[in-house]
């Protein structure tokens, strides 16, 4: 499965709401750019303890999404181009339901691998200027995804993303979020119980997991 990328983005550090800052605005870049294990090379993050760092390394939001979120927002100039989201990789025909946790892509010629759906905060609220964004990338599991690097390489916008691996089929990231996240893990004690024994989810959603297991008596 090859998937063109639409476009590679980065973002600085910058003032986002009151004195604290985000670097949520990312824009399209048309040369090469380096992966690295930390991400994108020329990309930042500015609160690394919830974004960035090896789990969160590389962030993918899917194009397809942007008619549903036109339709639900109404017109902003946001939505014309990637980068609403804050992603760093932008694509089409890809998307939560066919996007499975450890899938490993060849992206440009970097090697990476799914970790975890994305967790939204209220920053997507506030970047849309619109109450409920946030909700309702919870309630649709429009989430995007993130992916930790395993080889270094570089990747542009009109390389293709690869698909070379895909050892976890049972667990797409929409029914992965929606156990962990969404509200169904009271029902899906045995989903919690076999997910223990999957390694390549991040570490953050190993400890969600544990929480969520013990609290349901699924361990």
């Amino acid at each position: 499965m090859e998937t063109p990328i639409l476009a590679v983005l980065l973002g600085k550090a910058r003032p986002f709401r009151g004195d604290e800052p985000s670097a949520i605005g990312k824009l399209p870049v048309a040369c090469a750019v380096a992966v690295g294990a930390m991400g994108l090379s020329g990309d930042e993050q500015a609160d690394r303890t919830v974004h960035g760092g090896v789990d969160k390394a590389i962030h993918h939001y899917p194009a397809d999404h942007y008619d549903w979120w036109r339709e639900y927002l109404g017109d902003t100039p946001l939505l014309d181009a990637p980068g609403a989201f804050g992603e760093n990789i932008s694509t089409s025909g890809l998307d939560e339901e066919n996007v499975f946790l450890g899938d490993r892509f060849r992206l440009g010629t970097a090697l990476v691998e799914v970790s975890q759906a994305r967790q939204p905060c209220w920053k997507l609220d506030h970047r849309f200027q619109a109450r409920g964004v946030m909700a309702q990338v919870v309630k649709t599991r429009r989430t995007g995804w993130y992916y930790r690097v395993l080889e270094p390489g570089e990747v542009r916008a009109g390389d293709t993303l690869d698909l070379v691996d895909r050892p976890w089929p049972e667990w797409s990231l929409a029914s992965l979020f929606a156990l962990l996240i969404g509200g169904e893990a009271k029902d899906r004690p045995a989903d919690l119980r076999a997910l223990r024994d999957v390694p390549v989810l991040a570490e953050t959603w190993k400890v969600r997991r544990a929480k969520l297991a013990e609290q349901f008596g699924a361990d």
